[in-house]
């Protein structure tokens, strides 16, 4: 109970936190800001000349393309103006501060049958042009443009920017808003009626839309005066309202015009607290249960699906028929008290159907995150790119079909075009996705009041797609049975020559075959897209720009994808039933566990099979000379014999290591042979590297933290401990989120590209990104390569390091008391630094079941520096990816640059020669440099060759394979060991030809104390860097001193 408590507390403290933060504040210096805007506007527009001629002249190009007739009208001043919206009932949140004014048109200016073929709304965009005139030749106004209501084009607004200015208001405008309050004959505008008579052709069409959009004007004002007096005084309600709109504008899913906004949040929290809505919403309740029950609500109510109907009070239901005529026209119905007026006309069922989806997100987040879910909740961006699997854009400026019968008709051309793009979508994906997103933010030029509607094309239609795995990589779309003859009429007719009979176990029928190999059946969806596209819709391919494979760059060479091809698990297969199954070993082998990253799906550069290794039949073809070895830890029966002493048991090992080799060899003719680390077995084509865990390292799996036997491990047992804990833990996740392996290796290939090969070791690259699958929420775990990657990213650069451990709970298994006690480790780990006695242990704090304490991976890097550095890399490249994703063009370079690296930034950089790293083909970008002096230069060795030629005696070529060398690595052990605490090394583990160099601080703090001035400094450092060169002598190709030490 006590914790409960305490996490309501944390909840309610931090919610009211964020309510200052954004609540504006009513003082009477903002109202009186706000109150002189607002009247110096009103003097303006009452100051305009009355019976002023306007004619269609005003906006000719608007006019004609709403197919407007009859618009010329005397002007006359508002009936009233007056204030409505967030603002009137002190719910505006910043930091954009929004005010309406509702401009309510005088009847004069109105014939009896204005509402029909948009001459309503032709007359209303010239009575806005008048007024814009006007004020934009006062000076009441810094700044006059045009905007849109809700996304449509056929209903501008006016954004005026004051001249007043004021601290607390930076961001203050004004939004002229016309109404048109019992300006029509209600009848006229039912649902069922046809208003555009340029649509009838002698049939008499409905067109529920558009006269919901006159109505929306009419009745807009007494919306907002029942919102108003439901909210006024009712501050639980209004802080609740606000965190609402927090949260919907954090996904930007959700700021859509086919969707929810204030207002109808508003309405939709007005509505749960009347007697319509059987008054769920009351006054005894907190902030936090309001914002709850209305999610729930949003999330599950089966009254979305038979219309939320507002009772007037003192009034009538309406009645059953009525009623089915809203849920005939509407996807979503949501009647206003007039009981003519659909509030949620604009929402399709597929913005529906997100909404509904991000409600229930939101209530698992209160339910399963800590602190109720807050940072979830109010504080992480749910964007497009992050929360869908695929985005992809439709360049669709100058296609002239989508207006080919028109822009405005019952709806307008734009919103047709979402819907016959949403419907073949979800046709032609089928089982294959969870939900497919469609949206057009079309009507951002407002330059189209002069210029015409069709200015608003040059914007592309978004779509974002969840897929459903495995599913979505399924290489067949499956049809109809053989037999049912209708239905196979609409299969063909709907993929063409495509669709074929296929013959499966349970039967023949229609089907769709997409051909690709395994490793690329990511691009199935891809490829769906395109030919349902270019099919149905005369989309060209280059018209459709996929946010699918732009990366695949980063993890292929040789022309081929770096997935694993299996052979690799069937040979760690045989070897350990060929170890298992030794005789003359002293002790039987109980187990064989491998732990290379290669098993568990997260190398960057799986190995492949080497033709030299083993005997296999090389042929003549270019090889790689270095060989990589996987390690795999192997236990033996329990024994009483063994030594006591930490070095007589290593040399124990190594006897045991030395006759399995031998029995290996003995047995089944394998070659093997031996060094410092290990016993390297050749099987199939690939090199295993054997260890032993020492049987005293068993007592860490029984949990004996504190008992003397665990305290006698040796570090070379608890650290194989840890790597087989870590491992196992890996391969399940593996197993259950097939994409986790790629974005690991995204990220392995980002990290590294960025030269922080050295600050981050590989599991905790792995267990970040393991947090992003197991703790998705407030997204679904990604079931991409580039949103997972996207979110490691974010994460990096996001999470609160300093303050927050990273608790990765692989196996769903830590109690309470497991996160106490890592979060008690956690303080412990921070005391020393808050106190200023000691520095930060483990910056980057990951814990898991087997670490509690963050000791196996982090203790001693990333540093604190290190860290910021990290995070500043991520958010920038987030940054970069989001807009490409949303923005970017086709072309390779822009993505590309997520992994280039940029130079300047280190004190000096070398340069390695690119033929003598041992996998020159995985090098990503050339290292170029222009800058800086040059202090050495050197030749390259002729010693070693990363390649050679299987040409000849297997045998004599084997001799010249190196198992594991990599000059890179030896080069740097070097330069850590000639120049300790001098400079920290910055490079690229997997084929990077740069290495950066910065200086340590303390150096040259100890060089300044032993009386070296500046001059002194910078000739010790130029000698340095010579000397530096010299290590690699036939290795380095030049060092550059970019920054002389201050």
């Amino acid at each position: 109970m006590a914790a409960v408590e305490e996490y309501t507390d944390t909840l309610n403290l931090k919610v009211a936190e964020l309510l200052k933060e954004v609540q504006l504040d009513y003082s009477s210096s903002t109202t009186k800001t706000v109150d002189d805007a607002v009247l110096s506007i009103k003097e303006c527009i009452n100051k305009i000349p009355e019976d002023t001629q306007v004619t269609a002249d005003l906006a000719p190009k608007f006019v004609r393309d709403i197919g407007a007739d009859k618009v010329e009208f005397r002007f006359k001043r508002p009936k009233s103006i007056r204030i409505g919206g967030s603002y009137s009932f002190q719910c505006v949140v910043k930091p954009d501060v929004n005010v309406d004014l509702y401009i309510q048109l005088p009847k004069e200016c109105f014939h009896e049958k204005d509402f029909l073929n948009h001459r309503y709304h032709g007359k209303r965009c010239l009575y806005l042009c008048i007024i814009k005139k006007y004020l934009e030749s006062s000076s009441v106004a810094q700044t006059v443009e045009w905007s849109f209501f809700q996304n449509e084009a056929r209903k501008p607004i006016l954004v005026v920017y004051p001249a007043v200015k004021s601290a607390g208001l930076p961001g203050l405008s004004v939004r002229l808003i016309p109404t048109a309050e019992s300006r029509f004959n209600v009848q006229k505008l039912n649902i069922e009626r046809n208003n555009l008579h340029t649509l009838s052709e002698g049939v008499s069409e409905a067109t529920p839309i558009y006269n919901n959009s006159v109505l929306e004007d009419m009745f807009m004002e007494q919306g907002a005066e029942f919102i108003k007096t439901t909210f006024t005084g009712w501050k639980a309600l209004q802080e609740a309202l606000v965190l609402l709109k927090v949260w919907a504008r954090q996904r930007s899913s959700l700021n859509t015009h086919d969707s929810v906004n204030g207002y109808l949040i508003s309405i939709i929290m007005a509505y749960l607290a009347s007697e319509s809505g059987k008054a769920r919403l009351n006054k005894a309740m907190t902030v936090m249960q309001i914002f709850r029950i209305t999610l729930d609500f949003i999330a599950s109510s089966k009254l979305w699906g038979n219309g939320i109907f507002i009772k007037p009070q003192g009034g009538s239901d309406m009645s059953k028929e009525e009623r089915k005529k809203y849920v005939k026209y509407f996807p979503v119905v949501l009647c206003d008290l007039s009981a003519h007026f659909n509030l949620a006309y604009r929402i399709t069922t597929g913005g529906l159907n997100e909404l509904q989806a991000e409600a229930a997100l939101a209530l698992r987040c209160i339910d399963k995150c800590k602190e109720g879910g807050f940072v979830e909740l109010f504080m992480t961006k749910v964007d497009f790119p992050a929360k869908f699997d695929y985005c992809m854009r439709l360049n669709l400026k100058g296609k002239t079909e989508v207006s080919a019968q028109g822009f405005c008709l019952d709806n307008e051309c734009w919103r047709l075009y979402e819907d016959k793009v949403h419907s073949l979508l979800k046709e032609g994906f089928g089982d294959r996705v969870k939900s497919v997103r469609v949206t057009w933010q079309n009507a951002t030029s407002t330059r189209c009041i002069n210029d015409g509607l069709a200015e608003l094309d040059k914007e592309p239609l978004t779509v974002g797609i969840s897929l459903s795995l495995p599913d979505a990589y399924d290489q067949y779309t499956r049809g109809p049975f053989f037999g049912n003859k209708e239905e196979a009429l609409k299969f063909r007719k709907f993929w063409g020559d495509v669709a074929e009979l296929y013959q499966f176990k349970s039967g023949t029928r229609e089907c769709v075959f997409w051909e690709c190999k395994p490793a690329k059946r990511y691009l199935i969806i891809k490829n769906v897209t395109e030919y349902v596209l270019k099919r149905h819709l005369s989309l060209a391919e280059d018209k459709i720009m996929h946010a699918v494979d732009q990366l695949d760059f980063s993890l292929a060479c040789e022309g081929g994808d770096l997935a694993s091809d299996g052979s690799l698990l069937e040979s760690f297969g045989t070897l350990s039933k060929r170890l298992r199954l030794l005789s003359d070993v002293p002790l039987a082998i109980s187990s064989v566990q491998p732990l290379d990253s290669a098993f568990r799906h997260t190398s960057v550069f799986p190995p492949r099979p080497h033709p030299l290794a083993n005997g296999t039949k090389a042929g003549n073809r270019i090889s790689s000379t270095c060989l990589p070895s996987m390690e795999v830890m192997i236990q033996l029966e329990g024994s009483g014999n063994w030594p006591m002493d930490d070095a007589a048991i290593e040399k124990t090992k190594a006897a045991f290591l030395l006759r399995i080799g031998e029995c290996l060899e003995k047995d089944y003719g394998m070659k093997w042979c031996s060094s410092e680390e290990g016993v390297d077995v050749f099987l199939s084509g690939y090199v295993f590297r054997l260890k032993i865990l020492h049987e005293r390292g068993l007592d860490l799996l029984n949990g004996q933290a504190e008992s003397y036997q665990v305290k006698r491990v040796s570090p070379t047992d608890k650290y194989l401990f840890l790597r087989s804990q870590h491992s196992s833990m890996i391969n399940g996740l593996a197993g259950r989120y097939p994409l986790y392996g790629p974005v690991v290796q995204l990220a392995k290939r980002w990290l590294a590209a960025h030269l922080f090969s050295a600050s981050i070791m590989e599991e905790v690259i792995e267990l970040v990104v393991a947090y992003i699958f197991q703790k998705a929420l407030p997204f679904s775990a990604p079931c991409s390569r580039i949103s997972g990657f996207l979110r490691f990213l974010r994460l990096l650069s996001e999470h609160d390091w300093m303050f927050t451990p990273m608790i990765v709970d692989i196996n769903e298994d830590m109690t309470p008391d497991d996160e106490k006690e890592i979060n008690d480790k956690f303080s412990l780990s921070r005391k020393a630094y808050e106190e200023g006695t000691g520095s930060i242990i483990s910056a980057m704090y990951v814990a898991t079941a087997y670490d509690k304490g963050s000791e196996a991976w982090t203790s001693s890097s990333p540093s604190i520096t290190e860290l910021k550095r990290l995070a500043a890399y991520a958010k920038s490249s987030s940054n970069l990816l989001t807009k490409l994703i949303m923005q970017g063009l086709q072309d390779s370079y822009g993505w590309e640059c997520i992994f280039r690296t940029p130079l300047n930034n280190y004190d000096a950089v070398i340069l390695l020669h690119r033929d003598k790293l041992p996998h020159p083909e995985r090098l990503l970008f050339p290292s170029e440099l222009n800058q800086g002096k040059l202090v050495a230069q050197g030749n390259a060795s002729k010693t070693f060759q990363p390649y050679l030629l299987t040409k000849g005696s297997t045998k004599d070529l084997q001799d010249q394979l190196y198992i594991n060398f990599d000059p890179l690595m030896c080069y740097v052990k070097d330069l850590e060991s000639a120049f300790p605490n001098t400079f920290k090394l910055w490079y690229d583990s997997f084929g990077g030809d740069a290495i950066g160099l910065t200086w340590e601080k303390e150096n040259l703090k100890k060089r300044k104390r032993d009386g070296e001035d500046d001059g002194g400094v910078a000739k010790s450092v130029l000698d340095m860097l010579k000397d530096v060169g010299k290590t690699g002598k036939g290795f380095v190709k030049s060092v550059h001193l970019l920054k002389v030490p201050k």
